[in-house]
């Protein structure tokens, strides 16, 4: 009792100093929040009635922006080298076939010496299969001398395609070498066009063929790569909307749509993978790997729903205010309920033989009653 009378006297001196906008908020022994009439017309509460609205119902899933394995390519280069020059930073964009950077190595001296001999041994044995063949038709030579200058003359033709196919990924042209026109260096040329978003190249340092050179993404086909549980997948269809956030970055709420509904069921996690196309207005405000949390809209109903601000929650548990009495002033208790789906503006309560569409709640200025 001692505390209610402090609380009190200590409101009634607020409240004549005019200096605070806190309401005089009153516990009396039914747990009741009361505040004068003064008090709710200042602060411009209101009091209404749970109304009909209408609710999405959605499936609440999460993953990440990406691309298709198509936009996205890391590059590597056939055989190590040195780095000799590059002038690419991570952001920069390429087009397909541009040079991103040049590596230098003695080894690609020997690829082109090797092609060019076996290239002088190819037209002489060609010659002598040819001859051998001609003198075996006409039975002046055995069919051993021919079958032997067949095998050798095949075994440099295939000696010859394979070190042709190495000068072609080392981006080496075999014609140029053919003229003696050697190079101790390659360039690597971009495989798509796209944004730079990993670099481990320096000039001077070696990379191996087993080393990600860099990595270059093209984020016109960003899309949304979501994991959906069992228990929800019947539920999910192509072409139903998705609503999404990227919480780390933003409060910002974006659109989707379902594109493909994978068809197995993946990891330990029992999900099914989404994949969701995005509208292009959105694409230049995300990133590739951005993590998101979405809402794949399956339905729609109607339900009893109560604006937001009227909803309060405390350690997990919902709760409104519900008008008990206007005997010198407004009296509210504070009464739990069960919540639904959500919307923009309103919170879908489920009734019971409390709440329900006659009863009056606080709608506006529950803010300053409960903090």
């Amino acid at each position: 009792m001692k505390k209610i009378l402090y609380i009190a006297s200590l409101s009634l001196f607020l409240f004549s100093c005019k200096e605070s906008k806190t309401e005089e908020v009153v516990a009396n022994d039914d747990d009741l929040i009361t505040v004068t009439t003064a008090q709710f017309q200042s602060s411009a509460m209101e009091i209404g009635n749970p109304t009909e609205q209408d609710f999405d119902v959605t499936v609440k899933t999460s993953g990440k922006i990406d691309v298709p394995p198509q936009n996205r390519a890391k590059v590597t280069t056939f055989m190590g080298g040195y780095v000799k020059s590059t002038t690419l930073l991570v952001g920069d964009k390429v087009k397909k076939g541009q040079a991103l950077l040049v590596l230098q190595n003695t080894e690609f001296l020997d690829i082109q010496k090797d092609f060019m001999e076996v290239a002088e041994q190819l037209t002489f044995l060609k010659s002598e299969y040819d001859r051998q063949k001609t003198l075996f038709d006409e039975k002046i030579t055995s069919q051993k001398n021919y079958l032997k200058a067949e095998s050798e003359y095949k075994r440099a033709r295939a000696m010859h395609q394979s070190l042709r196919a190495k000068l072609v990924l080392l981006n080496i042209n075999p014609k140029n070498v053919e003229k003696g026109n050697l190079t101790s260096t390659i360039t690597i040329f971009s495989p798509i066009t796209g944004d730079i978003v990993i670099m481990n190249a320096n000039v001077g340092m070696y990379v191996a063929p087993s080393d990600v050179i860099l990595e270059i993404v093209d984020t016109d086909h960003l899309h949304l790569e979501l994991a959906v549980f069992e228990k929800d997948i019947l539920k999910v269809k192509i072409g139903q909307k998705i609503t999404f956030k990227v919480p780390e970055a933003s409060k910002e709420i974006f659109n989707a749509e379902v594109h493909l509904v994978g068809k197995s069921i993946e990891g330990n996690d029992r999900t099914i993978n989404i994949h969701a196309h995005l509208d292009d207005a959105i694409k230049q405000k995300l990133l590739t790997g951005m993590f998101v949390e979405a809402q794949i809209i399956v339905d729609s109903k109607k339900g009893l729903a109560i604006p937001s601000d009227a909803l309060i929650t405390e350690n997990d548990k919902n709760f409104v205010l519900l008008l008990q009495n206007q005997k010198n002033g407004y009296s509210f208790k504070k009464v739990s309920v069960t919540i639904g789906e959500k919307s923009e503006k309103y919170v879908e309560v489920m009734p019971n033989t409390i709440i329900n569409a006659s009863s009056r709640i606080l709608t506006k200025g529950v803010f300053d009653l409960v903090n």
